[in-house]
């Protein structure tokens, strides 16, 4: 008999009662050209002619589930098939097709190319839906069964449904290709979640608790497949967070005029990659503000860290709250974090002692003020501290000294109110701005008010405020003896409290981005050029300290016959300018006998006898001329250095002058440090403050990384210090991540002799180092710099280029291979030829500037990678590069899709699933780019063959 189609070949089989396996011997004999069954839509062909009559046809349906068995229909074609039917109202029929799907519906699987894989995806999607509206129908039926009052039909029906549904979603695989398929079929799943909502109202009403329940644990796995890669959990058996700790050390020290945005992001992502629980997240901010408090030394850095911990990080908190905006209520959090703070008694105390008073009360105030707080939990809070303050702490405090939480918390509002004084017009009353800057002079006054501004983004509008003023002092003209000594002053202050914020904060704070064509203020002028800072090395000689000849023969003239500077018509700027070439000329005066010892004191008198900052500014000159003199060679300068820094005891000098002197030293102690230091030489600089001098030359030496981690055995030793270098890098981290993944790791990788340091726990710890390190770089790198990395000589990117090469994509072999239906080989297989050109990664679909250092270390890191799972030696490094890829997993941000694994070629991930530990279709889903239809082939095709 000849079959013209297979729906003929069905019917006759069914009217000749054909067995199963006799049905398929024959179908093969009919169709002998070695037919893909799905082509001929064998699946569809079944079912259509199984479910014609009111119930199903028994000996069709075990040909489809002989079909299904012997794999002559792949699952796609069934799924597809079975979504098509509509009619729920035919409970055998629903029911028979309810048993087929219990056949497969938890071991999906193909081993296809990408497209039917894909095909897979969307065919379970449809099937889901399907499911949705097969269990809406029958609880609808159920409740009309009820009135009707028979309801164990429909109850056997819906538990039917859930029971597939439940089998279907219990798969995590099953819900990882849904994932995909979501993202092919954006409507699709809108529908499913209209679906889902329909059937939440239906069965809200259901009367059986068990049918209810297994309806809600459904829906919950359907809603959280488009969130399946963000759940982590949390460390909540730890207490300790080595790098939050760190990091907010470092911060505080070094870095308070940071803007805040960089902090919360850096320490959001600690908090991501180490799944910090938020209340020990805050909980460890407020031990290490704590520790910082206690261990700051006394003077400036006390009073840094007191705004930073008051100011500061209540607003850091505030920003950290829009962040986690989906968690609970924040405010609970840091109600938690506070009770855990309170049971660290000792600590408080020992922080209470050494600012002399209730230093968490303080705290607690400011957080309840910013939102951070309820009312009533900072009352408890509050109360409990009170009660559990050591009693000899209360009696023990001086009521006559303010302490400094309380002292910064009032400098707050001060720094507005001065801000808005300074914007009015100086010319109109010099005297009464005098006045306020006077004010601003005496004790503490000007630390406790630039680390206010400092901790609340306020200081780089004080820094532009004060050099406006400067700038204003520099032209005088028609003037009486009083006008010109409030010039005078204003300009002598300005500039001192300029040099003091660029030394306590760093220049940078000072320099405004000078738009083209304006020019230049005198102060930051003589700053860049003339100002010795840490690291900055000046030339005696260069231009800068040679000006206009005639006005230095003036201004030695001045300086050498005048009894007392004159003030009316004195240009300041422009003697702080002329002052390096005059003590020059003095100086060799001095060292060719021509000026006795004598008359250095008088010139000396007179530099610093009206305004300080002629001292200052000849010191800038003397440190950088000692700087260039052999030691023998030193003496007169030095001592010159000496004079200028003692005060002057006479009734004539201007108003403040104690107080200028006072800020005078301190810069000039700073000048000098790092001379000094050379020379081993001792000037006391009188009347400043407690603050130890800083010696930068004497930190240790750098230790590499080989001696700190590596060489480590106990786990927990080795976790440490990972997370405490992490931290340290931070200081650097885009230099440091470069070095370490673009030499360190490729060297340890490559070198079978070193494979051994690569063995658990350094090397799993390396792994986590490299992973947050090049995670932290790459989501910052585009941003900018934060202050506190100051400014290196910044590595050529042509170094990179060559360091690490990197073929040219030919953009028509680029395009051959996105357009290619095919599995071409070169994408889905592990070719052996590991160039860049045959193993496309997402990042060259996406617009990634490969000529970034960063970019083309990450590139070239997962192509060693790649190599190293393809190959056919396994070893430590192997295994190496299994911790760094978990890593990677354990630490993606949901939907991150500028992620470093983007530079991942889509090969290595048919590899990656060949190693045991990374099988997983949540690893498969975090490591390929899901973004791109390329990205989701990669990620089905591996799926679906786990």
């Amino acid at each position: 008999m000849k079959v013209v189609n297979l729906k003929q070949a069905i019917l006759q089989a069914w009217k000749e009662r054909w067995s199963d396996y006799q049905w398929a011997i024959n179908m093969k004999k009919f169709f002998p050209r070695g037919a893909t069954w799905d082509i001929l839509n064998l699946a569809d062909a079944l079912l259509e002619q199984a479910m014609i009559g009111p119930s199903p046809n028994p000996l069709i349906l075990s040909y489809l589930k002989y079909a299904i068995s012997s794999q002559m229909v792949s699952y796609s074609s069934v799924l597809t098939a079975i979504s098509k039917f509509d009619d729920f109202s035919r409970d055998l029929c629903v029911q028979a097709l309810l048993d087929i799907m219990d056949m497969f519906c938890d071991r999906l699987s193909c081993h296809g190319k990408a497209e039917e894989c894909i095909g897979l995806c969307r065919a379970l999607l449809s099937a889901l839906h399907w499911l949705l509206r097969c269990t809406a129908a029958s609880a609808e039926r159920l409740q009309e069964g009820l009135e009707a009052a028979t309801p164990a039909t429909g109850e056997k029906q819906l538990a039917l449904c859930l029971q597939c549904l439940e089998k279907t979603l219990s798969s995590t695989k099953n819900r990882a290709l849904l994932h995909i398929a979501r993202l092919e079929e954006a409507s699709s799943w809108t529908a499913i979640e209209h679906c889902l909502l329909k059937l939440g109202e239906i069965l809200a009403n259901l009367s059986n608790p068990q049918l209810r329940s297994q309806a809600e644990q459904c829906g919950t796995l359907i809603r959280s497949i488009p969130t399946m890669l963000s759940v982590h959990s949390e460390q909540l058996h730890k207490t300790g967070f080595p790098t939050i700790h760190a990091l907010i050390l470092l911060e505080g020290t070094m870095n308070l005029t940071g803007e805040m945005q960089p902090l919360v992001e850096q320490l959001m992502m600690v908090k991501r990659m180490q799944h910090i629980p938020t209340p020990l997240f805050v909980l460890e901010i407020w031990k290490a503000c704590f520790v910082g408090l206690i261990e700051s030394p006394e003077g400036t850095q006390e009073l840094k860290w007191t705004a930073f911990t008051y100011l500061k990080i209540p607003q850091v908190l505030v920003k950290v709250k829009k962040y986690l905006h989906g968690e609970k209520d924040f405010t609970e959090d840091v109600n938690s974090a506070f009770e855990f703070l309170l049971k660290l008694t000792p600590l408080l105390d020992k922080a209470d002692q050494r600012c002399n008073c209730d230093c968490t009360n303080f705290l607690l105030q400011e957080c309840s003020k910013q939102g951070l707080l309820s009312e009533v939990n900072y009352a408890v809070l509050v109360g409990k501290r009170t009660a559990d303050r050591d009693p000899q702490l209360k009696s023990s405090e001086n009521a006559n000294i303010q302490p400094n939480p309380g002292l910064i918390l009032r400098a707050e509002p001060t720094v507005t109110n001065i801000l808005k004084t300074m914007d009015a017009d100086h010319s109109k009353s010099p005297e009464g701005l005098l006045g306020v800057l006077g004010h601003m002079l005496s004790g503490k006054s000007l630390d406790l008010l630039l680390a206010a501004a400092a901790a609340t983004g306020k200081l780089k509008s004080f820094a532009r405020k004060f050099i406006n003023l400067n700038e204003f002092t520099t032209h005088g003209s028609g003037e009486s003896t009083k006008t010109a000594s409030v010039r005078a002053l204003l300009f002598d202050i300005s500039f001192l409290m300029l040099c003091h914020v660029a030394q306590t904060y760093g220049s940078e704070v000072i320099l405004s981005e000078a738009s083209s064509g304006e020019e230049v203020p005198f102060f930051e002028t003589w700053m860049q050029t003339c100002m010795p800072e840490e690291g900055k090395i000046l030339n005696p000689d260069h231009p800068c300290f040679r000006p206009d000849s005639t006005k230095v023969e003036s201004l030695v003239a001045l300086l050498n016959n005048s009894s007392e500077m004159k003030l009316v018509q004195m240009k300041w700027h422009e003697a702080c300018l002329s002052i390096s070439a005059a003590i020059l000329e003095i100086l060799n005066a001095w060292e060719n006998g021509v000026l006795a010892f004598e008359s250095i004191q008088k010139i000396t008198d007179n530099i610093k006898g009206k305004v300080c900052s002629l001292a200052v500014c000849a010191v800038a000159w003397l440190v950088a001329h000692v700087r260039m003199l052999g030691l023998d060679e030193r003496e007169k300068s030095l001592q010159m250095i000496r004079q200028l820094a003692g005060p002057l005891y006479s009734e004539n000098t201007l108003q403040f002058y104690n107080e200028r002197v006072v800020i005078m030293n301190s810069i000039l102690e700073h000048m000098c440090a790092d001379v000094l230091q050379q020379t081993a030489t001792q000037i006391k600089f009188p009347s400043t403050g407690v603050d130890t001098m800083p010696y930068w030359n004497l930190l240790p030496p750098k230790r590499p990384i080989k001696e700190e981690l590596l060489k480590e055995t106990r786990k927990e030793h080795t976790l440490r210090a990972v997370q405490l270098l992490y931290s340290i890098f931070c200081l650097d981290m885009q230099q440091v991540t470069l070095v370490l993944l673009g030499h360190i790791l490729p060297g340890l990788l490559t070198d079978s002799s070193k494979w051994h340091s690569l063995m658990d726990p350094p090397g799993t710890a390396l792994a986590k180092l490299a992973v947050w390190c090049a995670l932290s770089s790459y989501s910052t790198h585009k941003g900018q710099a934060s202050s506190r990395q100051k400014k290196r000589h910044r590595e050529d990117i042509e170094d990179y280029i060559s360091l690490f090469p990197v073929e040219d994509m030919q953009p028509s072999k680029l395009m051959r291979l996105l357009s290619s239906n095919e599995d071409d080989a070169n994408i889905l297989s592990s070719p052996t030829d590991r160039s860049m050109n045959s193993s496309l990664s997402a990042s060259q679909l996406h617009t990634v500037n490969m000529r970034d250092p960063l970019n083309r270390v990450l590139a070239n890191l997962f192509l060693l990678i790649s190599s190293i799972l393809g190959s056919r030696t396994a070893g430590p490094h192997t295994q190496f590069v299994q911790w760094f890829m978990e890593e990677c997993v354990d630490c993606l941000e949901q939907d991150s899709r500028g992620s470093i694994l983007q530079f991942m070629p889509f090969t290595t991930v048919s590899e990656l699933v060949k190693v045991s530990a990374m099988s997983s279709p949540k690893v498969v889903l975090a490591i390929t780019d899901l973004s791109l239809p390329l990205g989701r082939q990669v990620a089905a095709k591996a799926i679906a063959a786990l």
